[in-house]
């Protein structure tokens, strides 16, 4: 296993062991001046495992991918893509009370 890509397949192996649905896991990898960013998406009914309540499991996975971020000398981020059908989503009244008290 090369070092360029040791972040990706670490990443993918985790997920796929604690989702459901394996197949559904897809990881992209891009590479930029800011470091490494990995694009993580699974199938809408394992959004909860990956995310973990109060988003606990994400932190710990993206503190996992930092470690092996500086075992390879990069910065990993990870990015967790919102799959089509997500029933998570942003309550437009709570969005448009923001909006009034910031009203001056």
């Amino acid at each position: 296993m090369t070092a360029i890509k040791t972040d990706q397949e670490f990443l993918e192996f985790l997920i796929k062991s604690i989702v459901d649905s394996p197949d559904a896991v897809k990881v992209e990898r891009k590479v930029d001046e800011m470091g490494v960013l990995l694009s993580l998406q699974v199938d809408s009914k394992d959004m909860g495992q990956v995310v973990g309540r109060a988003g606990s499991t994400a932190k710990a996975i993206r503190s996992l991918l930092r470690i092996v971020g500086i075992k390879n000398n990069a910065r990993v981020t990870l990015k967790i893509i919102e799959p089509e059908g997500s029933t998570r989503g942003v309550n437009s009244d709570s969005v448009d009370q923001v909006v009034e008290d910031l009203k001056l």
